[in-house]
């Protein structure tokens, strides 16, 4: 490898591919560049979000870094994820060590569904110990706020004019690192990775889960089921599915839980054959596949407040 094309990118994975350190190395490949990397934290994600974190301990990231570093001494260095103090004094002292020709900094602070990813306290740290350290440092305009750096000089505030899609900034980051390595003067790089950043949404085909497909299928299974089966594990079985899976979907699309939806449906079911038949309260219990009436009762004024017959004595 010609080290004047090696860049190391330091940051977390995300399993769709859309940003972290996969879509980092893609982007630098694509730019004709050789793409090292260095992986601060594991997410558990999809197209709903982030489910959990793991952060890789702060020796194992040490590790990493001195491991690319003394063997291939990239020149160019960007920085994604850090989400820990322990973290960043590892890449605070690897900067100082090893000393690479420019350093690129991303603050990753929001997912892009939302979910903060750094805290006040991480937040104040890097501003003043990594911030210092970097040679440029690529922040949306509406997130500086969040760091209140003394100099100024060297961040490239990313305004609002980027098209909105997962990974949009991180590309940017990323092909601009890219094109600093190949040698191309920073006026010419910032310009050339906006084009290039822009393109890539042109041709970006969104990734896309099957949540919309899902909940139909969970829908249509309960309405079928609901009278043997209230459990949200036996929809998740059925559907072949992780029961927390199954729950992001329904909230994306619903905003409800899964036991909400089903109790919902079961409740309208309840106050329909109250409402509607002469059939008694046992007879409903079991037509609806309670154990009893007295388990029927339970469950109704749990959640409505009322007995069955006070629910149906206000009709009257």
């Amino acid at each position: 490898m010609e080290n004047k094309k090696v860049i190391l990118t330091i940051t977390g994975s995300d399993s769709t591919g859309e940003s972290g350190i996969q879509a980092d190395v893609k982007t630098i490949s694509e730019l004709g560049g050789n793409a090292l990397s260095v992986i601060t934290s594991i997410t558990i994600q999809n197209t709903l979000g982030i489910q959990e974190f793991y952060d890789l301990p702060a020796d194992v990231i040490a590790g990493q870094i001195d491991a690319i570093m003394n063997d291939v001494a990239p020149e160019v260095v960007k920085i994604g994820m850090i989400r820990n103090q322990k973290v960043l004094d590892v890449l605070c002292r690897a900067i100082l060590k090893y000393h690479p020709a420019q350093v690129i900094y991303h603050p990753v602070i929001f997912s892009a569904r939302g979910e903060q990813l750094m805290n006040e306290d991480i937040l104040t740290l890097v501003g003043r110990q990594l911030f210092p350290l970097c040679d440029w440092i690529i922040i949306k305009r509406k997130d500086i706020g969040y760091f209140h750096p003394d100099d100024q000089r060297h961040l490239l505030v990313i305004d609002e004019t980027l098209p909105v899609i997962h990974g949009q900034t991180n590309a940017f980051a990323s092909a601009l690192a890219a094109y600093r390595c190949q040698g191309v003067e920073l006026h010419e790089a910032i310009k050339k990775a906006h084009e290039y950043v822009v393109q890539k949404a042109l041709r970006h085909n969104n990734l896309q889960g099957r949540s919309s497909e899902l909940y139909n299928a969970f829908i249509n299974l309960m309405h079928k089921h609901y009278q043997k089966h209230s459990d949200v594990q036996f929809y998740a079985d059925m559907l072949n599915v992780s029961s927390r899976y199954l729950a992001q979907v329904t909230r994306r699309v619903s905003e409800q839980s899964p036991k909400a939806i089903i109790d919902d449906y079961l409740i309208k079911n309840i106050k329909r054959q109250l409402l509607t038949t002469q059939n008694n309260v046992q007879q409903i219990a079991y037509a609806l596949g309670f154990s009893s009436q007295a388990h029927m009762t339970r469950y109704f004024r749990k959640l409505t407040g009322l007995t069955p017959s006070k629910f149906r004595k206000q009709k009257d």
